[in-house]
Formats: structure tokens, sequence, C-alpha cells
């Protein structure tokens, strides 16, 4: 094989089985466990590849509250609530964006009254001026990530 693709493939490979050995990835993709080796470090030294987790199912774990929390921040602050949402341990996702919020954040909660809680808690910060928040009736799809198109 060729190495032309190699990369994507890779982490195509990677995307579907996280756990494989470098010896299955070098079967299946047609090089030497060198070659995976070395193209797996150089994917994660450039950062395209940031390490391996579980995926995680917080449902099974009793986290069955999924809270999209929508914050009107002043502008000054962004940074310091973007990092302060950022440290709360059940906070999943922080993103910075455009439109009616500044701030949006999804979290995974035991039940409405420790997702409450910790809300309440946010909006202790003098540079929060409003929040939004929405319950999920039902998490279609989560955490999905996608496969890299070869042609690219």
């Amino acid at each position: 094989m060729t190495y032309e693709n190699l990369d994507p493939k890779l982490v195509n490979a990677l995307l579907d089985d996280g756990r494989t050995s470098l010896r299955n990835l070098a079967e299946e993709l047609d090089v030497s466990v060198t070659t995976v080796s070395n193209h797996l470090r150089d994917l994660e030294e450039e950062g395209v590849i940031e390490g391996y987790t579980p995926r995680v199912n917080y449902d099974a774990l009793g986290y069955d509250v999924t809270g999209i929390i929508q914050l009107k921040v002043e502008g000054r602050s962004l940074t310091e609530v973007s990092e302060l949402l950022e440290s709360q341990r059940q906070i999943i996702s922080v993103y910075e964006t455009t439109g009616d919020h500044d701030v949006t954040a999804v979290g995974k909660f035991r039940d409405t009254d420790d997702m409450n809680t910790q809300i309440k808690a946010l909006l202790q910060d003098v540079d929060i001026r409003e929040s939004n928040t929405s319950v999920t009736l039902n998490v279609v799809t989560e955490s999905e990530q996608f496969e890299l198109d070869l042609d690219e």
C-alpha cells in the first residue's frame, strides 16, 4: 500500500476501535507496525489525536438529566466565566457563541435538583447577567465523531 491517505485511514480505524493494537492497525492498513507507530506519533504531536479515552454513558451511571445552559456575560468577563464553567465537574462542553447568549454549556446531572443547585451557584457570579436553561427530553446523538473524508 502507498502512504496516500494513510493518516485519515489511521484516524478512521481508531475512531472505529480506539483500543486496537498497532499490529492490528498495520494489518488493516497494509503497512508496517513501524509506519503506523511513526504516523500515530506525528498525529499526536500535531494535536490531531489528543488522547484515547473511553466513551462513558452517563445515563447508565445515574446522570439522567442533560442540561443546556445559555448565559449572557459581561463582555470583559467572557473568558473568566468560560473557564469557571470548564472547571465544573459535571459540565462536559463549553462554547463561546454568537447570538442571544455569549456562552453555552452542556452538563450532566443526577436530577433536576442537582442541576438547579449547580446553576444557582453559577448565578452567584456578578458577571453573569442572564441565564436560560433547557433540559433535554431525549438525547438522539451525543459525542459523535465523524470519519475523515479520504479525498480531502
